[in-house]
């Protein structure tokens, strides 16, 4: 009887124990509440939820031919047969890192350039351009953790997600005229004189995302002095290389400015756009250092980062990348393609605003044509937007951020159409 009565005994605490710890475990989690969601992915995915066969994606950043399909270039594909059968199936070799840091190198500051014969940078293969700025993000924070990060006024939304994981302060310089749809040079360069001495800004070398405004080389010109005088570090994020002009040595002509003016500087690169690789994720990002020492100390610096955060990249992008950017004749054919998809989204630029004017439109649509690079910033309202989406299908980004790889020839008139109807009684745009 005793014992029966310390078997139920054990029975009654041990279901208590097991509902007490079933009860903490539901409350782990709880608190969690869904996140914000991306204004970009957001685009996406309210753009594959419409049923409509006239809807258009203006919101994707990646290239597309002219009938709106994705691109496998003809350099990537003679680089994938080049590379069949690699035995790098494990890790990437250090001689196909250093050969893409390298080559890389060579695409910012030109491929005679003195930086690589004296050793004065350090550099490390990375997961795109996102995790270049984040690797950078993270090496501000160890070495500078008191300072900030000046971030145009707009920026690609994603920087100020990445600076702020990084437990990094952000405050921002003005870039972006709303009126004249171009650079408000005066007010960016006021900015630039009042931050603090020794400040980081991220600067884009070209074809600036959203807004598709660059400096003209006479201001990079100006900027880079200022820069100077106050000591600031430029820091470039250089996802859109090629498709400004159609040309890489032009597109990179913004660092090389800061280069000849004694600057140091942190670059990264992305070859998801100008490669079409996106799904890859193979970018670099390099410092440019004061001696062979010190970029030395930097590198290792870098690696102990990359190795806690994701240890090493995927092997195939960079294998494709490293292999077209070190064969001659498969960077020249890289360099036609690059020529081919920029004049094309040239081409849509000059077409969607002669239909927009064709359509007697009451505004200027002048600014298409005078931005550059992968995208418009229309100077759409959000409401015009939203209108777009409801009534006609056409999906872009709340800032009025136009994807000109997402126009086509056949879907260019029905867009200016489109546009028109939602601007005809409107000031703005």
């Amino acid at each position: 009887m005793q014992q029966s009565k310390i078997i139920m005994w054990r029975k009654y605490l041990t279901r208590r124990f097991v509902s007490a710890s079933t009860n903490r475990a539901v409350g782990w989690w709880d608190h969690v509440e869904p996140a914000r969601k991306d204004p970009i992915m957001s685009v996406s995915e309210a753009f594959l939820a419409d049923t409509s066969p006239h809807k258009i994606n203006l919101g994707v950043g990646a290239y597309r031919d002219d009938e709106g399909k994705p691109v496998i270039l003809q350099c990537v594909r003679n680089a994938e047969a080049k590379i069949a059968g690699s035995e790098f199936l494990e890790s990437v070799s250090t001689a196909v890192s250093s050969n893409l840091v390298e080559e890389s190198v060579k695409l910012v500051y030109g491929k005679d350039t003195d930086v690589l014969r004296d050793r004065r940078f350090a550099g490390v293969q990375a997961l795109s351009g996102t995790g270049a700025c984040r690797l950078f993000a993270e090496f501000q924070k160890r070495f500078h953790p008191e300072s900030r990060i000046y971030l145009p006024v707009p920026t690609w939304s994603n920087h100020h997600n990445i600076w702020r994981d990084a437990q990094v302060s952000q405050n921002t310089f003005r870039y972006y005229h709303p009126d004249s749809k171009g650079l408000n040079f005066s007010a960016l360069m006021d900015d630039v004189k009042n931050a603090p001495d020794r400040s980081f800004f991220l600067l884009h070398p070209c074809a600036h995302n959203p807004t598709g405004v660059d400096p003209t080389e006479e201001q990079w010109r100006e900027i880079s002095y200022q820069f100077k005088v106050k000591n600031h570090f430029p820091f470039f994020d250089m996802a859109y290389q090629g498709f400004a002009s159609g040309d890489l040595d032009r597109d990179a002509r913004a660092i090389r400015i800061f280069f000849e003016d004694g600057h140091l500087i942190g670059c990264a690169q992305s070859f998801a756009k100008n490669m079409g690789l996106y799904g890859h994720r193979v970018g670099c990002l390099s410092v440019l250092c004061a001696d062979a020492k010190q970029a030395i100390a930097i590198k290792s610096q870098l690696q102990q980062i990359v190795r806690a955060m994701y240890s090493s990249p995927p092997v195939h992008g960079i294998l494709l990348v490293s292999t077209i950017l070190s064969d001659p004749d498969l960077k020249a054919l890289w360099e036609e393609e690059i020529k081919v998809m920029a004049n094309r989204i040239i081409k849509m630029r000059t077409t969607l605003r002669q239909s927009l004017e064709k359509l007697d439109s009451p505004l200027n649509w002048e600014h298409i044509t005078d931005q550059v690079g992968m995208f418009c910033f229309s100077g759409l309202s959000p409401k015009q937007v939203d209108q777009l989406a409801r009534e006609f299908h056409i999906y872009m980004t709340q800032d009025g951020r136009i994807s000109m790889a997402g126009v086509t020839t056949s879907n260019e008139n029905y867009l200016a159409n489109a546009i028109h109807e939602v601007t005809k009684f409107s000031e703005e745009a």
